[in-house]
């Protein structure tokens, strides 16, 4: 079957994921196009995703921190010591410009509801309950993307009694808002923007679950820089990375999120809250059940009342507690700047001093490569390996191994034109091995045809071990060490 994604493997020298869970699952997706590669060692890897500082980082909190940050923070936003000064940022002050963008998006909210209302042809009591949309004393979730099934927008109302219950508390409300837009051929998706729009509509939700038409960059900007805490659902593993998330940090609205995408990453046990377990399920109904019991009791049991715990100033010290750590250990690290820094040392770079390498001499390098690939590629059936077995013995941590191996090569195959290596890591309930290191062997000399190869490895940690020999075809133009598609192995061990 024709395929894309295999082309674009196929023909880039360097590939990635968006996230290290993306970079992780890709791996595992795409693993058959590296049959004899274990798949911790297949070649993707992963830059995750940053957004760009100076675009959604609202200009009242911008000029917040800079009274506090370094007179050049806009041009170190990758920095991590820039943003340490967030800590000194009164936590009065950081509340009040906080409150103050969270009535910005109210209003913009009511205007936008005000114009929706008019244009249904709504008389004059609907547009007179305008003013009651939202309460600005009230915790505030937003939840705004692209509305995709997997990301399950309705996920919170799947207990409807529970989730009354706390938009209904007169002492401690909660309240939702809601935006973005399906793809136009996306019919599921668009169900679910009707099913939220719907409860949006119902008298007893009427003000406390809004639904925002038409989902812009605007709406965005005052969507993350105004809510009080940020919600995402994705079933896991299939976010990406995400991004809209990033954004809210940055602007000290807290993640409320699933281990997925960027967040798995960027969650540190003070900075926000987690939606479920990192784990995988048997299937979506169980996890939709088991995220769902934890959204409750999140709310429930640690963001509501840390939310509502007030000093005598008015001020949730806990809350904005959270709301500098997000910001601090959020901005630096997803920003574009972080980025883009990251493409240019891990790809960019190499792949230009590589390309340089290839255009010498009239392509000369490039004709020498193929040529070698052609014969290598003829000639590897030929290519055996032996290893001496150690299976049975028991090893310890800290000692020693010794490593034996044999290998018979073509004469058309050199000992330079390979590498012959021990790999070794965990051992994977398939048989493969989890998380491997290799390490050269040396070539020791010649027996009866073959040339012998001796080596050691220690491990450093205990657990059932896998250990396997591999003979790879080696070459310094090669852009990744695994790249060409061969490989022959002794018979792996554990």
């Amino acid at each position: 079957q024709y395929s894309m994604t295999v082309l674009a493997l196929r023909l880039s020298g360097r590939h990635n994921g968006v996230s290290k869970l993306h970079g992780r699952v890709s791996r595992d997706m795409w693993k058959f196009l590296w049959p004899d590669t274990p798949v911790d060692e297949v070649p993707i890897g992963h830059i995750t995703n940053g957004v760009h500082t100076a675009t959604w980082l609202a200009a009242e909190l911008r000029d917040l921190y800079a009274r506090y940050l370094p007179e050049d923070w806009l041009e170190s936003v990758h920095d991590d010591s820039v943003w340490a000064d967030i800590d000194r940022i009164p936590s009065r002050e950081l509340w009040q410009v906080h409150q103050a963008r969270k009535q910005a998006l109210i209003d913009l909210v009511r205007r936008r509801a005000r114009k929706q209302y008019l244009r249904h042809g709504e008389g004059a009591q609907v547009l007179g309950s305008v003013d009651n949309v939202l309460n600005p004393d009230a915790l505030t979730i937003g939840f705004a993307r692209r509305f995709a099934t997997y990301k399950r927008a309705n996920l919170v109302f799947r207990d409807v009694a529970r989730i009354r219950r706390l938009l209904d508390d007169e002492k401690r409300p909660v309240q939702f808002v809601f935006a973005g837009k399906a793809h136009p051929a996306d019919e599921p998706g668009k169900a679910l923007i009707r099913e939220i729009y719907g409860l949006s509509q119902q008298p007893e939700y009427a003000g406390k679950i809004v639904f925002v038409e038409d989902y812009d960059m605007n709406l965005a900007r005052a969507l993350v820089s105004g809510v009080d805490l940020w919600m995402n659902t994705p079933r896991r593993p299939r976010e990406a990375s995400g991004t809209s998330g990033q954004k809210a940090a940055l602007c000290g609205a807290p993640n409320f999120s699933i281990l997925d995408g960027w967040w798995v990453e960027g969650y540190n046990g003070n900075n926000g809250w987690v939606i479920g377990e990192d784990r995988e399920y048997k299937d979506a109904q169980t996890q939709d059940e088991a995220d769902a019991l934890s959204i409750y009791r999140s709310l429930e049991e640690e963001i509501i009342p840390l939310y509502y715990g007030r000093n005598e100033q008015g001020v949730p010290e806990g809350c904005v507690g959270v709301m500098k750590q997000s910001i601090i250990s959020c901005a630096p690290t997803y920003s574009t700047q972080r980025m883009v820094i990251d493409y240019c040392d891990k790809y960019y770079m190499p792949a230009a001093i590589n390309g340089a390498a290839f255009v010498a001499d009239d392509f000369a390098s490039v004709r020498a490569l193929v040529a070698w690939k052609r014969r290598i590629g003829q000639n590897w059936h030929e290519v055996r390996l032996e290893a001496a077995r150690i299976d049975g013995t028991t090893l310890h941590v800290g000692e020693t191994v010794d490593l034996q191996a044999r290998l018979w090569l073509p004469a058309s195959v050199r000992p330079q034109d390979v590498q012959v290596e021990a790999v070794f890591g965990e051992s994977r309930g398939d048989g493969g091995i989890s998380s491997p290191a290799a390490v050269p062997l040396q070539e020791a000399g010649r027996e009866d045809g073959a040339i012998l190869y001796r080596g050691a490895f220690t491990p450093a940690t205990s657990g059932k071990l896998a250990l396997g020999v591999r003979v790879r075809p080696n070459h310094p133009l090669l852009t990744s060490p695994l790249d060409f598609d061969h490989m022959r192995w002794a018979q792996r061990q554990a």
